[in-house]
């Protein structure tokens, strides 16, 4: 199925993105090519009034919480990309 046949309109869309960028040792993405192909699907939906969960993971944890592995050090590069605020949610 075509993503241009579903219609986002006040719906929300799970995405499930590969976010497993590389970091320095400041945590600074050193390499967003990943994320910057994920864009054109996420604003597809955002255009056509849709809301977006992204779903992805940094690194392998082994089930265990670790800061080093947040996502959170990537958020704001999103943000910027997509020219949209964004939530992060540490879950």
């Amino acid at each position: 199925m075509s993503l241009k046949k579903i219609n986002f309109q006040r719906k929300t869309a799970l995405i499930r993105v590969d976010f497993n960028v590389p970091l320095n040792q400041a945590f600074e993405i050193t390499d967003d090519t990943r994320i910057k192909a994920a864009l054109p699907t996420i604003n597809y939906v955002l255009d056509n009034e849709g809301s977006v969960v992204l779903m992805s993971h940094l690194g392998r944890p082994k089930g265990k919480k670790s800061q080093k592995l947040s996502l959170e050090h990537i958020a704001q590069h999103i943000s910027t990309l997509l020219n949209r605020e964004i939530k992060f949610i540490d879950d």
